[in-house]
């Protein structure tokens, strides 16, 4: 197949490259990898005032996760079939968070509704959303876990995720490499299990998922954003109102067409996933709300 490797430090990772050309990093200890694949651009448009907005990525990088957590010896079987995965144009990581955002047609398995346009939650008596839209939640779907009690859907909450709820569809139920011979889900889990499954919470994702900590939290917003990577997910301590903590999360998405650094979340302000800037910039870098709350990072 004729791959070439270079092994890479901060943090440990190595390069792929076919005849010359890159085609796919892996981080040690992780799931994600980063592949070549054709150029695509995502979109969303926005209403702000009487002004109609769009933000747009355009890069060629694809984001699947590798089997298992990958270490220095390279799955070439896996990666042949991933890099033939994107040159068919099957959803990766990036494409499927996309399916979830406003005005996202339904996609269907079966008579079951896998995605499609979300909602962050239903309204409190008090106006506010609330909390706690899981995967299943959205799917309608009564969930069994290995290590877990099963976790029921709530009624009022269905088509809708929340933040987490938002990243464990993505990464947990929906990621997949259709017909390849292997699961490459990363494991779900309601609690924290060493490292090894995406577990509920926003906290807790960035504490005790799976991969390792790009970006540590120190409390103040990091300045070094170039060790991000499109599929890494990114850490918010967005509210003001429960003390200083990790309180929201999204994917990074990567440099948009103005150079701004891009991620994609669910989040109340517009009741459901969104890259746009709508109740405050999508971005990491400038002095929104989000780039004032941004905290922390984590390679899965």
């Amino acid at each position: 197949m004729n791959y070439a490797y270079q092994t890479l430090t901060n943090p440990d990772r190595v390069r792929v490259t076919q005849n010359g050309a890159w085609v796919a990093t892996f981080t040690l200890g992780c799931y994600t990898a980063t592949l070549a694949g054709p150029a695509r651009s995502f979109s969303e448009t926005y209403q702000r005032g009487d002004e109609t907005h769009t933000v747009t990525v355009a890069h060629s990088t694809w984001v699947r996760a590798a089997p298992g957590p990958v270490d220095a010896t390279i799955d070439e079987r896996w990666l042949s079939r991933a890099l033939a995965a994107n040159h068919a144009g099957t959803p990766d990581a990036l494409a499927i968070a996309m399916q979830y955002i406003k005005n996202a047609p339904p996609i269907l398995l079966g008579d079951l509704q896998i995605a499609g346009d979300a909602k962050y939650g239903p309204l409190l008596p008090d106006g506010k959303r609330d909390e706690g839209s899981d995967f299943n939640d959205y799917l309608g779907l009564r969930w069994l876990y290995p290590c877990d009690e099963p976790d029921k859907p709530e009624e009022s909450q269905h088509r809708s995720l929340d933040c987490s709820g938002y990243m464990r569809m993505v990464w947990g139920y929906r990621h997949h490499l259709p017909d390849a011979g292997y699961p490459d889900t990363i494991p779900l889990s309601r609690r924290p299990q060493s490292n090894t499954t995406l577990p509920r919470r926003s906290f807790e994702l960035y504490e005790g998922a799976t991969g390792i900590i790009l970006i540590e939290n120190v409390g103040t917003r990091p300045t070094n954003l170039d060790i991000l990577d499109a599929g890494d997910l990114v850490f918010f301590d967005a509210e003001n109102d429960d003390g200083p903590r990790i309180d929201h999360l999204g994917m990074y998405l990567g440099k948009d067409v103005t150079g701004a650094h891009r991620f994609i979340s669910s989040r109340k302000t517009v009741n459901g996933p969104t890259l746009a800037d709508e109740g405050g910039p999508s971005i990491l870098n400038g002095t929104g709300k989000y780039a004032r709350g941004f905290r922390a990072a984590r390679r899965l």
